[in-house]
């Protein structure tokens, strides 16, 4: 672990390689687990306004999901999170024959919405944790990802550079920099 600004990083995003693999996985991370994507407040608050816009690419069970529980919830342990379907599926995931998409994502491809989705999606397998005087910056292992590991070892390419564009979302261009630089020198 090492602070970069006011976050702890993990060296395992600089260490372990990831690319995602849809056609290997089909995007069970959106569909496996037991909670929705971690949101914060300002998500909250774009999912409820962009919500008409998303809401003709979603399948009716997720409308229906959103509808009788919002465009997020509060889970049992205070968190925002998306809404699931029946406690397993996202209500925003869409899918192109067996593999799971996100329709906010579809919306956002299509020009409708200006927001991608939740940055928690946009950055796994990185998964962030706020705390008063700092971020955690963590590398999160699932073993649905296996072949994203797989891949990302044969492409070579480390978890941070694969998550590039949803660090820069998240913490700026001059934090992915740096984290850059730091990398460099712990490859010497």
């Amino acid at each position: 672990m090492f602070q970069l600004n006011k976050t702890i990083v993990s060296e395992e995003i600089l260490e372990k390689e990831f690319v995602c693999n849809l056609s290997a996985c089909q995007g069970a991370c959106c569909v496996d687990g037991d909670a929705g994507a971690p949101l914060d407040d300002e998500e909250t608050r774009i999912l409820a306004e962009i919500f008409p816009k998303v809401k003709p690419f979603l399948r009716p069970e997720g409308i229906k999901a959103i509808e009788e529980q919002g465009t997020h919830v509060v889970s049992d342990f205070g968190e925002l999170e998306t809404p699931l379907i029946d406690g397993k599926d996202c209500a925003y995931v869409i899918f192109d024959g067996k593999t799971a998409l996100c329709g906010i994502e579809q919306a956002y491809n299509q020009g409708i919405v200006d927001w991608k989705k939740p940055v928690s999606c946009h950055l796994y397998p990185i998964r962030i944790k706020e705390y008063s005087d700092f971020a955690a910056v963590n590398y999160h292992k699932w073993h649905i990802c296996d072949d994203a590991c797989s891949l990302g070892q044969e492409l070579g390419v480390p978890v941070y550079q694969f998550v590039k564009e949803a660090l820069v979302r998240k913490f700026g261009q001059q934090w992915f920099d740096e984290l850059d630089k730091v990398a460099k020198e712990l490859k010497k």
